[in-house]
């Protein structure tokens, strides 16, 4: 896997024994630091707040796990994070999602692989990411009759996430990092923003 991100903020070393076990962690669970850990090791309160948050996150269970990355990689595709985008593919892969569809996801409007209910979720996820925020009453409330109120609450909570996670990344100057190799799927170019 190789790194093609600019590291605006430098990458640091990772040293020390936390360094060292999320490292290990990482490369255990991922097969190598991903490179916002070496933006984070500058700042090791943020880093190992951002990991426990991410552990407890990855516990959630209300929303079907192809939804949830469905919305992910809308939101990161609107953003134009393709570090998230590349490390979605891979999560997709890991979790063993369609990979035909998730190939799908920034192109979603013009894709006829989605279901009226996924169309839904990523519709809401770009919604959400748009800057104001352009979510509707009406698609909540046709959230809320298709997956019920925890899974909504779940969905916008990732989305939310995913916000921030592609954000910060992008602000870092993080991109593909050759997660997706792993998973033979090619890297999907960010969509732009639509109003």
């Amino acid at each position: 896997m190789t790194s093609t991100s600019t590291f605006r903020i430098p990458r640091g070393e990772i040293t020390g024994v936390y360094g060292r076990i999320m490292a290990k962690v990482a490369r255990r669970m991922w097969g190598q630091v991903p490179d916002n850990g070496y933006v984070y090791i500058h700042n090791k309160p943020v880093l190992k707040a951002v990991f426990s948050f991410e552990g407890k996150v990855a516990k959630w269970d209300a929303l079907d796990p192809a939804l949830k990355s469905y919305a992910q990689l809308a939101s990161a595709g609107i953003i134009g994070c393709s570090w998230c985008l590349d490390f979605g593919y891979f999560l997709a892969h890991n979790d063993k999602l369609d990979l035909a569809k998730v190939s799908q996801v920034p192109r979603w409007r013009e894709s006829d692989v989605f279901s009226p209910l996924e169309r839904d979720v990523m519709e809401y996820a770009e919604a959400m990411t748009h800057t104001p925020p352009t979510v509707t009453d009406w698609m909540v409330e046709k959230l809320l009759d298709q997956l019920g109120n925890a899974a909504v609450v779940e969905l916008t909570q990732m989305v939310a996430l995913e916000n921030m996670r592609s954000r910060f990344n992008a602000a870092a100057g993080l991109q593909s990092q050759g997660y997706s190799d792993v998973c033979e799927l090619p890297l999907a170019a960010p969509v732009a923003s639509r109003p």
